[in-house]
């Protein structure tokens, strides 16, 4: 008996993404792999139990965004883990906050979306955004006129905002 073709999307989707999906989660549990590995098997298995979600959008976005509230999730779980079950909380994992998780994630994901930038792109948002320089001061630094500050700025924009587009950041 052959594969089904629900086999297929998710032997599809594993080929296709599974890598990316892999680093992306050991970036997010801190390079805990056996960890990484469960949240990537369960992202595959929602994925296969709800084709719905990825029809007519891409997949990766979808993917990514489910693999990160898994993460949080399990987070929160070990958290709210009562004393009496013999976890060290310590070892587990320091004491921070939920928001504080949330926006370690978020800079995580920007700043991978940021690497995927051209050279240029990505200096001119660090010049303008990061250092908070003008127009003139970041056309000053990188030794470009002024309208090409203005217009790098634009495109940076518009690619920074597809890269987090893909990895289900985006408003």
């Amino acid at each position: 008996m052959g594969p089904t073709a629900d086999e297929g999307l998710l032997r599809a989707l594993y080929r296709e993404h599974g890598g990316p999906l892999l680093g992306y989660v050991l970036r997010l549990t801190g390079g805990d792999r056996p960890q990484a590995e469960d949240v990537v098997q369960e992202t595959l298995l929602r994925a296969w139990r709800h084709p719905e979600a990825l029809a007519g959008r891409p997949a990766r976005p979808w993917l990514f965004t489910v693999a990160r509230n898994l993460v949080v999730d399990a987070h929160r779980a070990r958290r709210a883990r009562p004393p009496e079950t013999g976890i060290d909380e310590q070892v587990v994992m320091t004491a921070a906050g939920s928001d504080d998780i949330d926006r370690a994630l978020e800079s995580w994901t920007v700043a991978e979306a940021l690497a995927e930038l051209s050279p240029q792109h990505r200096a001119v948002l660090v010049h303008t955004y990061y250092r908070g320089l003008s127009v003139a001061e970041a056309a000053k630094a990188l030794g470009v006129p002024p309208g090409t500050v203005k217009s790098r700025t634009y495109y940076a924009l518009r690619a920074l905002r597809l890269a987090l587009e893909e990895r289900g950041l985006a408003p």
